[in-house]
């Protein structure tokens, strides 16, 4: 059964916690696995402990030993999401304070769902193949045998052996390479991450991989092909760094490398650990989609440095995150930017909100996810809410300088460790002893464990926000005599942020005339644009139209990129137009193997596909 402490984790945590690891893989890019064993060094919590259980998913495990000696292991019942126990009878007894270094030897799948496999041809070069992990929230046991809770911090060492055409980076410092001695045709690099981290965090790339420096203590990594304009597009990352630092305190990782991944990559951005990985939709060529660095930058001390301790409590990593992300806005655009963008999240969470649905409990603050997939609940909402509610208190507080002395604070003294919506709280009132009397009128239940929209909606600067609130409304009440009023010169004013909020005003808004759409395309030209988060947007307004023309164009942006953010509302939207519902499975079915695990199997939810279900529509 699942940990009494994390309803995601079957390991012993209680009994016994993982200080490090130290891992050896060898790539097989023939046999789609990682081959290899790791090394736990464990520390004991309580006397006589002659057992452990540690988290797996999928791995072949062929010896286990303790301190050398072999010890015996079982497997536990599979999971339909947690994987399977690890069950290992230690040959000696252990009493509370000694350690024990226990050995696994093992191979993953083919299927692990931290890994994708990549072909040469899903590559940009299409030469060489290529793999890369994403752990979050609870896949890191299909990679490794582990305590898989953040609630468990450790270091890591480790050694990769690659084909020596190839290059291995990961959520760790290098420390150099070597040829294999086992096989003159391969590489083998070795890293080392020294600063206590959870399991969710470990992060591993091979692919034909150039770098460039970008500042003084970060480098972009990615193809060839993308990695001119990563440099360019990344250019300000050591700026946003000094700013976080004067935030929140030093940067304790010391590189920061920023990894373009190819564009199945699920996410945004990942925060890993001295190499945050990246989505190449960011790559606008204008640096405007940048801000997604400055929130994995802030992870480096919200989620990273202290970390939620179960994933029920997740808001305390991204809500943390996106408010220092903001600030680092603030302090690098403006205080009206920084509001700006507070209003366009708000706007993010209303639509999450409408797709679970209101009084659907994963849309509460601290969610129970007893028998949920952490995958299944992840939104908006830990992310939009959590601001909310930080923002809130800061306006309560006194402001953003004093609610930042609190932030900076809680840092500090939550540094290294795993945390609670409780413990957080309990803080909060002690740093502001002298405001408690406030403090006690904020409606907690309504804010933690309601669903729905936050009790209090804030009061934003929309100085930023009116000439694409105007805009949005001329078009919302122009007639068809009307439309010969709108000019290009509308949106050149607009920055690339303002239009995306401009678009996302019309999302919110009933349907527009299919002429209006068409009249948008024919002055304003947006089917054009590179910007991802502005295409994404207009391309779901068009389809929401019922703009024919616009089917294979956000068919392909859903299939041509794995981003969630834009392939779930992507396909979810063309499925919503009726006369297209068939064609939308089709072209999911088509593409489902060059999609990440997470991704397909989360628009197969979506789109109400059996999991079995064939290409042969």
């Amino acid at each position: 059964m699942a940990s009494s402490s994390d309803p995601c984790s079957f390991s012993s945590f209680t009994k016994c916690v993982t200080k490090h690891l130290n891992v050896t893989y060898h790539v097989d890019f023939d046999s789609h696995v990682l081959r290899g064993k790791v090394a736990l060094t464990v520390e004991v919590l309580e006397d006589r402990l002659s057992s452990l259980t540690l988290d797996t998913k999928d791995l072949k495990i062929s010896k286990v030993t303790a301190n050398g000696q072999e010890a015996q292991f079982a497997m536990g019942a599979k999971h339909s999401f947690m994987g399977t126990p690890l069950e290992i009878t230690l040959p000696f007894d252990l009493s509370r304070g000694q350690q024990v270094i226990v050995e696994v030897s093992y191979q993953t799948s083919p299927n692990a769902s931290a890994l994708q496999w990549l072909t040469p041809e899903q590559t940009a070069g299409k030469k060489h193949p290529y793999l890369f992990s994403q752990c979050q929230a609870t896949h890191c046991r299909s990679m490794v045998p582990c305590q898989d809770s953040p609630s468990v911090k450790h270091t890591y060492y480790a050694q990769v052996s690659v084909p020596k055409e190839l290059v291995a980076v990961m959520s760790a410092v290098r420390d150099g390479h070597k040829a294999d001695p086992q096989d003159s045709s391969r590489i083998i690099y070795r890293f080392r991450q020294p600063v206590p981290m959870p399991s969710y965090l470990i992060a591993i790339v091979a692919g034909a991989l150039e770098s460039r420096e970008i500042g003084p203590r970060s480098r972009v990594w990615s193809e060839k092909e993308f990695v001119d304009s990563a440099a360019f597009e990344f250019s300000e990352t050591e700026t946003m760094l000094k700013t976080a630092e004067d935030l929140a305190g030093p940067y304790v990782w010391g590189q920061y490398d920023i990894l373009v991944l190819p564009p199945s990559f699920p996410y945004g951005g990942m925060e890993n650990p001295c190499l945050t990985f990246a989505t190449p939709t960011l790559l606008a060529g204008d640096r405007s989609l940048s801000n997604v660095i400055a929130h994995e930058i802030s992870h480096s001390w919200t989620g990273n440095l202290v970390t939620n301790k179960t994933w029920e409590h997740f808001w305390l990593n991204e809500g943390h995150t996106v408010y220092l992300e903001r600030m680092i806005g603030r302090c690098m655009e403006s205080e009206q930017f920084r509001q700006f963008k507070a209003m366009g999240g708000w706007k993010e969470l209303q639509d999450s909100i409408n797709t679970f649905g209101a009084d659907n409990a994963l849309t509460n603050l601290v969610p129970n996810l007893h028998e949920v997939n952490p995958d299944d609940a992840f939104s908006s909402v830990p992310y939009e809410k959590g601001f909310a509610l930080l923002y809130h208190l800061e306006q309560l507080m006194g402001g953003p300088e004093v609610f930042m002395g609190f932030v900076k604070s809680y840092i500090q003294l939550f540094a290294y460790s795993s945390v609670t919506t409780e413990e957080w709280k309990n803080y909060l009132f002690t740093y502001f002893r002298d405001k408690v009397d406030i403090l006690e009128k904020v409606d907690w239940n309504a804010w933690m464990n309601t669903p729905g929209m936050p009790p209090v909606k804030p009061q934003y600067d929309t100085t930023l926000a009116d000439a694409c609130i105007a805009l949005c409304q001329r078009w919302v009440k122009a007639k068809d005599g009307d439309l010969g009023g709108f000019k290009e010169a509308d949106v050149k004013i607009l920055s690339s942020h303002q239009l995306i909020e401009f678009l996302s005003l019309l999302l919110q808004e009933e349907a527009l005339p299919l002429g209006h759409v068409r009249k948008m395309q024919q002055v304003y030209k947006f089917n054009d644009c590179t910007n991802a988060e502005i295409r994404f947007r207009w391309l779901r307004l068009c389809v929401k139209s019922r703009s024919e023309e616009a089917v294979p164009l956000a068919l392909k942006m859903a299939t041509d990129q794995g981003r969630m953010k834009f392939t779930r509302p992507l396909f979810r939207e063309v499925y919503n137009f009726d006369k297209y519902r068939e064609e939308t499975v089709r072209t999911f079915l088509a593409h489902r193997a060059t999609m990440h695990p997470v991704t397909a199997d989360l628009v197969a939810k979506d789109l109400k596909v059996d999991s079995n279900q064939s290409t042969s529509l």
